[in-house]
């Protein structure tokens, strides 16, 4: 393993930048789950205690710069399909979420997880790295109002000279010149930068509330002071969750937070050079229980599941390389258990020039991708451009795992083909049947 050069204040650095790109759940966590029913307050708590206590557990115990928050896909998934779709209470819902984390550990503690991460081929080890990238990316343009819906293409271009994306390519070219010019905490002064730009927009020119929960301004101050609800802590039902009805919800957690954070954790790796001796993720097991004890808190403190963040690249592009990052983002959660009205005043597309950005360091990986031999090539593609496009980065794991698996198979290569990749494909299979 490389010996990680590095100083407090350039993790001290990355940790804020980390928190900067991530703090955008303690709104939108709450926005998803509320509907469900739960108190929006109370999950504004429970968001903040998860992505502090997971973050913080990460840098002590794992001593890697990850961020653990809420994940994004787990709660819609909580919501509008466990919820809504198929009738549980969300006590029962938060039972699930705790259920999962309890087979999460046990998988951790038998090392089932590190099989599955050590029996990743290279080639999709990039090609995950590469996706996870463009997914974030595609968040970024996304949450900046640069790439919009259409009925027709299903995506297109925002006029360029609406405000919030003109706005938003602006503070786009000043951070990625502060960048190429290697300024440090260029990430910090372009969020900041982007944000004084933003003051105006709904003031004196233009209309932010089609992406601003309804507000006509982007920049807001809402107060100062809002006290912690903690209404939802230890609502979880966990004898009710148990009911076999409600098992493939257990499943469905587990399954999906489980290649959520294997792929998060390889990606960042292969992006950062955060590898063992044996070429996996460093640290890997204490990540791996790590984040099977945060998503176990996740349901008990009243919040879906917690796992790592693929947002936690923009504080290892700053410089992050230890768990002083994961703890100064950690700690930094925690005033807004009082202050989270101070949280509307940094924008959607200050942040989202931080997740372009670290979207385009994260193809160096695809370097490594032999695109020549086809049987390589054709899951690494599937892999990547799946995850923006479905989504979901499960969805771009599971369909490089078939069609690795597959194409091995009819080009006379099935002794590249393990058991644990064929448990992963049956998995797989299930998962996308359910």
């Amino acid at each position: 393993m490389k010996t990680q050069t590095t100083s407090i204040r350039t993790e001290i650095l990355a940790g804020i930048s980390s928190f900067l790109a991530t703090f955008y759940i303690v709104i939108v966590n709450p926005s998803i789950l509320s509907e469900a029913g739960m108190p929006f307050s109370a999950v504004v708590t429970a968001t903040v205690l998860v992505s502090a206590f997971g973050s913080i557990t990460m840098g002590i115990y794992a001593k890697n710069p990850f961020v653990i928050a809420p994940g994004m896909g787990l709660n819609a998934f909580f919501t509008y399909t466990a919820v809504k779709g198929l009738g549980l209470s969300y006590e029962a819902a938060l039972g699930a979420v705790f259920w999962a984390g309890v087979l999460f550990l046990i998988l951790s503690v038998l090392k089932a997880r590190d099989k599955i991460v050590q029996a990743i081929p290279h080639t999709l080890r990039y090609a995950i790295a590469a996706g996870i990238g463009l997914f974030i990316c595609f968040i970024g343009f996304q949450n900046a109002h640069f790439i919009i819906d259409d009925p027709v293409t299903l995506v297109k271009l925002e006029n360029l000279k609406d405000p919030i994306c003109l706005t938003f390519l602006l503070g786009l070219a000043a951070t990625a010149i502060l960048v190429v010019k290697k300024i440090p905490g260029a990430m910090i002064i372009g969020i900041m930068l982007t944000t004084l730009m933003a003051w105006p927009i709904g003031r004196w020119w233009g209309d932010a509330s089609v992406i601003n929960f309804g507000s006509s301004t982007l920049v807001n101050y809402n107060g100062l002071i809002s006290m912690p609800d903690f209404s939802l802590f230890l609502k979880a039902d966990l004898v009710g969750s148990l009911q076999y009805a409600f098992l493939p919800v257990i499943f469905v957690f587990a399954f999906t937070d489980l290649f959520d954070s294997i792929s998060t954790f390889v990606g960042l790796a292969e992006a950062s050079g955060f590898k063992d001796n044996d070429g996996n993720p460093r640290n890997l097991k204490k990540s791996l229980l790590v984040d099977s004890i945060t998503t176990i808190f996740s349901g008990l403190i009243g919040s879906s599941s917690g796992t790592a963040y693929i947002e936690s690249a923009v504080g290892i592009r700053e410089g992050g390389k230890t768990g002083l990052t994961a703890i100064t983002a950690g700690l930094l959660f925690l005033p807004f258990l009082f202050f989270s009205p101070l949280l509307s005043i940094v924008p959607s597309i200050a942040t989202s020039i931080a997740l372009v950005l670290v979207g385009s360091f994260m193809m160096m990986p695809l370097a490594k991708v032999d695109w020549k031999t086809l049987d390589e090539a054709i899951p690494a593609f599937l892999t990547m451009v799946l995850m923006p496009l479905t989504y979901s980065i499960s969805t771009g794991i599971i369909f490089g795992f078939l069609s690795w698996t597959l194409l091995k198979l009819f080009s006379g290569k099935k002794h590249e083909i393990n058991p644990v990749i064929i448990i992963i494909n049956l998995l797989a299979l299930v998962f996308l049947w359910i």
